[in-house]
């Protein structure tokens, strides 16, 4: 028994999650199609291990009947999906269109949209032609579509993924072409396009089409090899579909160890389908925009913090904005100077760096004003830090220290302590 299988699917359908809320703000139809179809893929595969992980006991007959034609459309899924992509970015990286407008966008939604999901329920429906029985139940895989392999077999089910694989391989050349005669002012053209694409996700986008696409010709090779084991010539609809009704069960104590290979490798395909999606697109300067975005809101939601954005989100490690006015971010303070004489002419203004020169008069006596209350030196209570500037309605806070008030009068200077100093 497999054991691993349940949790790889699942972590697998999980991982989805982290590309989906920029692709879905983008409305980019293909990518979507991708996550959604790998997703009820790694459903459909870790509820199968999980209901039949020992055993081949007919049950659960209507989610086979419906998961075994799921699994079929998704084979003409991905490739197209690929396909849509890569048609895209040939077209983006091209001069042929200036600019993307609204109705040339809803356009590709809908052409994407009936490749991605009408094309491949076209070909789900097609499979009858070559089911001949009703699925299959193999022994810790679970359900899998009946097909009875011959000619009409492979020109419809797996000629179709491999065309679509190299016709998506040549547009990934095409938009390379195009990329490397406008590099220098490639993402100028990307900009005015108004396409939603970056540079980097340009890249992101082609590399993950190439690879999807190199991986998928080699899987839907190895699977037609694998199939033609089973070859036999089609003779009449009658006989294909003799006693359709039939459930056939492959136990794996009866299974040559060439097929069990070969299932077990065919299993892993979707899960790696997926890590190699979620690793183009979980790990960028968007996906990471993202993930402090959700952190912030959760932050905000859940804890009732106040967090200091910077940019699109904030940081993981941002710290929390008072609720006091700005009037009262007081900074550090530092060692509080007093003048030494009252004299003007000895007063330090640089040791007084809280009082300004607001005024000179003819006999050089200066008036000077107290500094904002934001600028305080104090660990002192709010109302030790009183001036004329500053506002008679500020929320108290508990500090305790000393502030110097010097006033002008009659050209000369007075240093007055609080109550509280007089000890």
């Amino acid at each position: 028994m497999h054991r691993e299988f349940p949790p790889v699917a699942f972590l697998a359908a999980a991982l989805l999650f982290l590309p989906l809320p920029w692709h879905w703000r983008a409305r980019n139809v293909a990518t979507l199609s991708i996550i959604v179809w790998l997703f009820v893929l790694n459903i459909i595969y870790g509820v199968d291990a999980l209901i039949w992980g020992n055993n081949v006991n007919v049950v659960a007959t209507i989610w086979c009947d419906i998961t075994t034609k799921i699994i079929v459309g998704a084979n003409f899924a991905l490739p197209s999906a690929c396909l849509c992509i890569c048609i895209h970015l040939e077209r983006v990286a091209s001069v042929r269109q200036a600019q993307t407008t609204y109705s040339d966008k809803r356009r590709r939604q809908i052409f994407e949209g009936l490749m991605c999901f009408g094309l491949p329920m076209l070909f789900m429906g097609l499979h009858y032609v070559v089911q001949g029985h009703r699925f299959d139940i193999i022994e810790e895989y679970g359900c899998r579509p009946a097909v009875y392999v011959s000619i009409p077999a492979v020109m419809i089910l797996f000629a179709p993924p491999l065309l679509m694989s190299v016709i998506a391989l040549g547009f990934s050349a095409a938009a390379f072409i195009h990329f490397m005669r406008r590099r220098i002012t490639f993402a100028r053209h990307l900009e005015s396009s108004r396409n939603g694409l970056t540079t980097s996700r340009y890249f992101r986008l082609m590399l993950m089409s190439v690879v999807e696409m190199l991986w998928n010709i080699i899987v839907t090779s190895f699977s037609l090899w694998f199939s033609m084991l089973s070859y036999r010539p089609w003779t009449n609809w009658a006989e294909v579909h003799w006693n359709f009704s039939r459930i056939d069960l492959y136990p794996t104590l009866f299974t040559p160890p060439i097929v069990l290979t070969s299932y077990y490798l065919i299993w892993w395909i979707v899960p790696a389908s997926t890590f190699v999606f979620v690793a183009f697109f979980s790990f960028g300067k968007d996906a990471v925009a993202e993930y402090k975005a959700c952190f912030t809101w959760f932050r905000r939601t859940v804890f009732r913090q106040a967090v200091v954005e910077n940019g699109v989100g904030a940081s993981f490690g941002s710290t929390l904005v008072t609720k006091y006015p700005a009037a009262l971010q007081l900074p550090s303070p530092p060692s509080l100077y007093k003048p030494s004489t009252t004299s003007p002419s000895s007063i330090n203004f640089k040791e007084l760096g809280d009082y300004y020169p607001s005024h000179v008069h003819d006999d050089g006596s200066m008036i000077r004003s107290p500094a904002p209350a934001y600028q305080a030196r104090a660990i002192g209570s709010v109302d030790d830090l009183r001036t004329p500037t500053t506002p008679s309605t500020l929320p108290r806070l508990s500090y305790t220290s000393q502030v110097l008030d010097i006033r002008h009068e009659d050209d000369h200077y007075e240093e007055r302590l609080e109550p509280h100093q007089m000890v």
